[in-house]
């Protein structure tokens, strides 16, 4: 499934009726991004580690050409390790200045989020700080937390 990027916006439409989102599943959890974040998910292919890397830096791909870093949210978020899936994918995210991979469980939908249904994030959350969220969604008797890419991954950023 290849999912085109459809702005530089790098937040949640907090101005709309609702937030186009990608929901993905780390362990039993849902996480939600921006699908004008998303270039494209894939399934996973051969990483090339490199040492003295930070841990949750898995190590880069090559994608038709174009070299791509690897993060592992499960390490960067402290939570259990897990082996490859069938279902685990790679989503290719483009954000203002930076590309990055992040290793995910598996995507569930692609969805639009009210945006009454958001609310702020508490300042922790089951171990993942309150900082990477810009809030949570309730939507079909699931919980959605939102993440806020610009602080999971600002410091990479260019310029």
């Amino acid at each position: 499934m290849e999912l085109t990027r459809r702005s530089n916006a790098t937040e949640w439409d907090t101005e709309g009726a609702s937030a186009q989102s990608i929901l993905f599943k780390m362990g039993n959890e849902y996480y939600g991004l921006s699908i004008a974040l998303v270039r494209e998910i894939i399934k996973p292919l051969p990483v090339t580690r490199f040492p003295k890397s930070p841990p949750f830096v898995e190590g880069v791909i090559d994608l038709r050409g174009r070299i791509l870093p690897i993060i592992s949210l499960r390490k960067m978020f402290g939570l259990e390790p897990l082996a490859e899936t069938d279902d685990t994918r790679f989503v290719d995210l483009q954000l203002e200045g930076l590309n990055i991979g992040i290793i995910v469980d598996a995507v569930s939908e692609v969805m639009n989020i009210p945006q009454q249904l958001i609310e702020p994030a508490p300042p922790i959350i089951a171990g993942v700080e309150g900082k990477y969220l810009q809030g949570i969604a309730r939507m079909n008797e699931k919980l959605i937390m939102l993440l806020d890419v610009d602080e999971i991954f600002g410091q990479w950023k260019k310029g």
